[in-house]
C-alpha cells in the first residue's frame, strides 16, 4: 500500500484518510450521498468491522493482518460463511476507496488473505439453511415466551407475526400505523431490501391467515388508543426480540434455530397452503423467483393436503379389480 502520510479523497471531505475506520466512513458517506445507503444489516456488519479493525492504519492492513483477524474470529466460533462475508465487506470498502476515490490501497491483499483462510478451512461460501422449527418446537417457544408477562416486549406475538407475514426482523420493527390499510388488509413495507433497489422500494404485503396465524389480528392486539400514523406498530428493539428468542431456544434445548428461520417457516407454509410462486413472491417481496428456493423447504407430509385420491366410479373400480384378478 502506498498511503504513508494519509490521502485526501475526492469531494468535500478534507480530513486525511489514515485508518480502515476512515475508509468505512468514506464508503458509507459516498453511498448515502447517491441515495444508495447500505441496508441496516450491512451497516451493522461494517460497524462491527470498524470496532475490530477500525484503528488499523491502512498501510498495516495487509495479508498477515487480515489472516490474523480471520483466525481470531474463527477462534471465537464464527462460522466460515460469516467470516467469508466479513472478508467480502472488507474488500468492498477497499475497492470503493480505490475505484471511486482513486486511493492507492492494495485490494489484492484481501484476495490473498482470503485464499489463505480458505486453505485453512476458515472461509467458505455460506451454506443455505434448511432449518425449520417443528410444530412442537414452535409451540413450545411461543408458550415459553407467553409465560413471561414481565418481559418488556411481547416476544410471543412477534414470533407469531414473523411466521404469519414471512417478514424480515428489521421490517417488523420498522412498519408504522400509517403503513396499515385495515380495509384492504395490506401493510406497506417501505424501502424493502432488494439487491438492486433499496431506497423507494415500497411493497404492499397482504395480511393473510394461511400460515396458522392471523397477521391482522396480531396487529390489532398491538393497537393503542388513537395511534399516531408515524408510530411503529412494534415499538421495540429488534435485538431484544432476537435475545428473547435465543433465550427461549436455549432454555428449551432447541438447537440451531435462528429468528430469521421464522421467515423461512412462513414462506414454506404459504407454499404448503397451495399458493403459487408468483403469489408467495407478493408476500415475501422476492422479485427474482429463483431466490425463493432458498427460503422454501417443504415438508413431504404437506403433499397429502393437495393430492386428491383418484376419482374412479364404482363400476370402473370394480372392472379394475376384476381385470387384475387372476384365478
Amino acid at each position: 500500500m502506498l498511503i504513508d502520510s494519509g490521502q485526501r479523497p475526492m469531494g468535500k471531505r478534507s480530513r486525511p484518510i489514515t485508518t480502515f475506520g476512515d475508509l468505512i466512513e468514506l464508503h458509507l458517506q459516498d453511498m448515502a450521498s447517491i441515495g444508495k445507503a447500505p441496508c441496516q444489516s450491512k451497516v451493522e456488519q461494517l460497524e462491527r468491522l470498524k470496532r475490530e479493525l477500525g484503528t488499523t492504519h491502512v498501510v498495516a492492513l495487509d495479508r498477515m493482518k487480515l489472516i490474523q483477524f480471520g483466525r481470531k474470529r474463527a477462534a471465537r466460533g464464527v462460522s466460515p460463511g460469516t467470516l467469508n462475508g466479513d472478508m467480502g465487506a472488507i474488500k468492498l470498502v477497499m475497492s470503493h476507496a480505490a475505484a471511486v476515490q482513486g486511493m492507492r490501497v492494495a485490494v489484492d491483499q484481501v484476495d490473498m488473505a482470503r485464499v489463505a483462510l480458505k486453505r485453512m478451512g476458515l472461509v467458505e461460501k455460506g451454506v443455505e439453511r434448511d432449518r425449520r422449527p417443528t410444530e412442537e418446537e414452535l409451540a413450545a417457544i411461543i408458550a415459553y415466551l407467553e409465560a413471561r408477562p414481565t418481559m418488556k416486549i411481547p416476544a410471543a406475538r412477534v414470533v407469531k407475526f414473523a411466521v404469519a407475514t414471512a417478514m424480515r426482523l428489521d421490517e417488523i420493527f420498522r412498519v408504522t400505523w400509517g403503513d396499515l390499510d385495515v380495509e384492504k388488509k395490506l401493510l406497506t413495507i417501505r424501502d424493502r431490501k432488494d439487491p438492486r433497489l433499496k431506497k423507494g422500494n415500497h411493497q404492499e404485503l397482504p395480511l393473510l391467515t394461511l400460515t396458522g396465524f392471523d397477521a391482522l389480528a396480531l396487529i390489532n392486539e398491538q393497537k393503542p388508543p388513537n395511534p399516531h400514523p408515524d408510530a411503529r406498530i412494534f415499538p421495540y428493539c429488534k435485538r431484544t426480540a432476537t435475545a428473547a428468542f435465543a433465550r427461549a431456544c436455549d432454555k428449551l434445548s432447541i438447537e440451531d434455530l435462528h429468528f430469521h428461520d421464522l421467515r423461512h417457516e412462513g414462506t414454506s407454509r404459504l407454499f404448503e397452503a397451495g399458493l403459487s410462486i408468483q403469489q408467495v413472491a407478493l408476500v415475501t417481496g422476492h422479485k427474482d423467483w429463483k431466490m425463493l428456493r432458498r427460503y422454501t423447504h417443504l415438508k413431504a407430509s404437506s403433499l397429502h393436503l393437495h393430492v386428491a385420491p383418484p376419482r374412479y366410479s364404482a363400476t370402473a373400480q370394480q372392472a379394475s379389480n376384476d381385470a387384475s384378478f387372476q384365478p
